[in-house]
């Protein structure tokens, strides 16, 4: 793994405590899962503790949602109550970042998810994690969107208006200060 992907040791004591403090603060959205087994996993996966720090310094307050019965991965969300404020006034992905002539954003929500090495919530992700709070009241978040849509130039975002989930459509070269994206990582 390159220097840049990885933390130094008193980073990756930073960040567990950090998780751990929320993990039990939390405990409704991981009700049968201990933070031991959470934290053993982490302790051995370098790669990954490298990404959820991303996905902590960018604002997204990663959290354990639940355990893959099929892999045995702990899977973790953007639990901040607002989309993260760190990815935010991009467009959907790296080719409607290049098909914008002018007022580009720095860069795409798809792309920086990437970079972060995590994955766009889809639909049905974005729709359980509701199910633990309420997200997105004042803030709109992007969605992995289904390849028919992008195809023909969409992308679909959601947010929580009215106690009730919407999803919403919307030219993937759209961009606005207060639409970013929530992601997630398997560890």
């Amino acid at each position: 793994m390159s220097q840049a992907k990885s933390l130094t040791p008193a980073a990756q004591d930073e960040l567990l405590s950090t998780l751990k403090l929320r993990f039990e603060k939390n405990t409704s959205r991981h009700p049968d899962i201990k933070w031991a087994a959470v934290e053993e996993k982490l302790k051995s996966s370098a790669g990954k503790l490298w990404s959820l720090n991303e996905m902590e310094r960018t604002g997204g307050e990663p959290d354990v949602v639940e355990l893959d019965p099929a892999t045995g991965e702990y899977v973790f969300y953007d639990c901040s109550a607002e989309s993260p404020a760190g990815r935010r006034s991009l467009c959907y992905d790296r080719e409607a970042l290049n098909e914008r002539k002018e007022n580009k954003p720095a860069n795409s929500a798809v792309s920086m998810a990437e970079e972060m090495g995590i994955e766009l919530l889809s639909e049905t992700q974005y729709r359980a994690l509701q199910q633990s709070g309420k997200f997105d009241l004042k803030t709109s978040s992007w969605l992995l969107t289904p390849a028919n849509i992008r195809k023909l130039g969409g992308s679909i975002f959601a947010d929580r208006r009215y106690d009730t989930v919407f999803v919403y459509h919307n030219g993937a070269q759209s961009y606005y200060a207060a639409r970013g994206f929530r992601g997630y990582l398997k560890v």
